[in-house]
């Protein structure tokens, strides 16, 4: 009975419009103020700090203090996770309930990051890439990398040996709401994503968890990646 109220008491933080665009805003792990937050949520200040406080009481945010300012994100990869899962079953052959789909939303279909890895077809592409070649195994709920996994993410300037926190899993995958495939996971997908922004590959969309490929991108991508890639840029092109 516990536990049942529990699920209710966060279903219903969850399920408040104005609230779920503020988590949803914070799913691409970087920490917002309360007014970027308000803005992004379409109420006002006032609304906005009444809803951060319940979310922070709950445990599903975590608040920074910087100076005068208070930033606020997820408050675990947990809490994403069970974000996109959310999104996930409620995408299951699911009617367009508000609005037809926007150059929005085709941009986060396309390339996004869910809490700090990627996703939509760009993370799903990548994903197939490293199975198709034998550098991951994925199993359906976790996963391992090989030796030659290893050595080619060492090419890209990823140390499996060293940077990872252990008391998070290495590897997962992550059933990617749009695309009802998996896209990796983890402290692996992670700093593949990590390292994508750091190298120019992609970079961040304005107000938005969407994120664009960039010509560099393309090509590099392309390059360590191959035919999986050209299928997900042509289908967002389409």
């Amino acid at each position: 009975m516990i536990a049942a109220s529990n699920l209710a008491e966060i279903a219903a933080l969850v399920g408040d419009p104005a609230r779920a665009n503020m988590l949803a805003a914070l799913m691409d792990g970087r920490a917002l103020t309360a007014s970027e937050l308000a803005f992004m949520a379409r109420v006002t200040p006032q609304t906005a700090s009444a809803h951060l406080a319940k979310l922070s009481e709950s445990h599903l945010l975590a608040v920074a203090k910087q100076g005068r300012h208070r930033y606020f994100k997820l408050a675990s990869p947990l809490v994403g996770r069970m974000l996109e899962g959310i999104m996930a079953v409620a995408a299951i052959d699911a009617p367009l309930r508000h609005r037809p789909p926007s150059v929005k939303d085709a941009a986060l279909r396309q390339a996004r990051t869910c809490y700090d890895h990627l996703a939509g077809r760009l993370g799903v592409a990548v994903a197939d890439a490293l199975t198709a070649r034998g550098h991951v195994v994925l199993s359906e709920d976790g996963g391992t990398v090989t030796e030659s996994g290893t050595g080619f993410f060492q090419t890209i300037g990823i140390d499996l040996q060293t940077g990872f926190k252990r008391q998070r899993c290495f590897c997962r995958p992550c059933l990617d709401w749009s695309e009802r495939r998996p896209h990796l996971a983890g402290a692996l997908g992670a700093a593949i994503a990590t390292t994508a922004f750091e190298q120019g590959w992609i970079e961040r969309l304005r107000d938005t968890r969407a994120v664009g490929i960039t010509a560099v991108g393309r090509e590099r991508m392309g390059s360590l990646f191959g035919p999986e890639l050209d299928v997900a840029f042509s289908s967002g092109e389409n």
